[in-house]
């Protein structure tokens, strides 16, 4: 059963690099842990793009983000000292805890040129992890559980479902899942948490008989749950338990307002150290 259909929206990073936004949304913030869903592209860059395309350094606090692309490589440089390119199938998970400043360059495609498509979600933590220390973790994508059926190659991007485990380092229970369908493959959703959704990226798909274009997400009721592509298709199918009310302002989330009033205040005044090699210039914060 389908909840809600949501679209995605169109919204521009800075300097013009746009994304489609689909979570979080006016009637759905989250569904289970994750709060924030973008589909990067596809966009082709030619080589010698400029540098105001990049995303520049700037601030988290509260959440763990997750980037994943299908195509094109992002580098990756955060406040700890990691530097990281990021390629597709590979999972690159990011905790903020109680702050952590990064940028995604473009630096492989204003090389190469590149054609760039990829989804950046964010996972909210729970209440007592919220404060932890930050981290950073790669996942190279031959690391990651694939399996193959009848017209689908899939991928556990995060978390476990269905006796798959991705090995990534998460902190409360969830999945989040990656599959190439082929025209009429169809499959079961897992049912292991009590909120889930099915993002289709690419393609076309229904989803218990209600049709699913590129750039929608359903968000699924309780009970079984069935995607059947109907053409090839890319989908994301993700969920897990809820973590409760949270907040959010610009790239901040926490279950307090005064914690977002205190991060913001941090940045203004220049006490959350940028990443090494990348102090050149940063993400003001927006006014409101």
């Amino acid at each position: 059963m389908i909840e809600l259909i949501i679209d995605k929206r169109t919204r521009d990073l800075g300097g013009g690099f746009e994304v489609g936004r689909v979570l979080p949304f006016a009637k759905r913030r989250m569904v289970g842990p994750f709060i924030f869903f973008d589909q990067m592209g596809p966009v082709d860059f030619a080589p010698g793009i400029p540098r105001a395309l990049d995303v520049r350094p700037h601030p988290h606090i509260g959440l763990s983000t997750v980037t994943y692309l299908y195509s094109g490589a992002l580098t990756h440089r955060d406040s700890l000292g990691f530097k990281q390119e990021i390629r597709p199938g590979a999972v690159n998970w990011m905790t903020a805890g109680k702050g952590i400043t990064h940028s995604e360059r473009l630096e492989f495609a204003r090389m190469n040129g590149a054609h760039m498509h990829g989804i950046q979600a964010w996972v909210a933590l729970p209440a007592e992890a919220e404060e932890t220390d930050p981290g950073f973790w790669h996942h190279a994508a031959d690391s990651l559980p694939v399996w193959t059926e009848a017209g689908l190659r899939g991928r556990m991007i995060a978390g476990a479902a269905e006796g798959l485990d991705a090995g990534v380092k998460v902190n409360s229970p969830l999945f989040y899942m990656h599959w190439d369908m082929d025209a009429g493959a169809s499959r079961g959703v897992p049912a292991d948490y009590p909120e889930r959704a099915v993002y289709v990226t690419t393609g076309s798909a229904e989803v218990d008989g209600q049709v699913l274009n590129a750039g929608q997400m359903a968000v699924l009721g309780k009970g079984d749950a069935r995607v059947t592509a109907r053409e090839p298709s890319t989908v994301m199918v993700l969920g897990g338990e809820p973590v409760g009310e949270r907040f959010i302002f610009w790239n901040f989330v926490s279950s307090s307002k005064a914690r977002l009033e205190q991060a913001k205040e941090d940045w203004k005044q220049g006490r959350m150290k940028l990443p090494e090699g990348d102090t050149d210039d940063f993400t003001p914060m927006p006014e409101g």
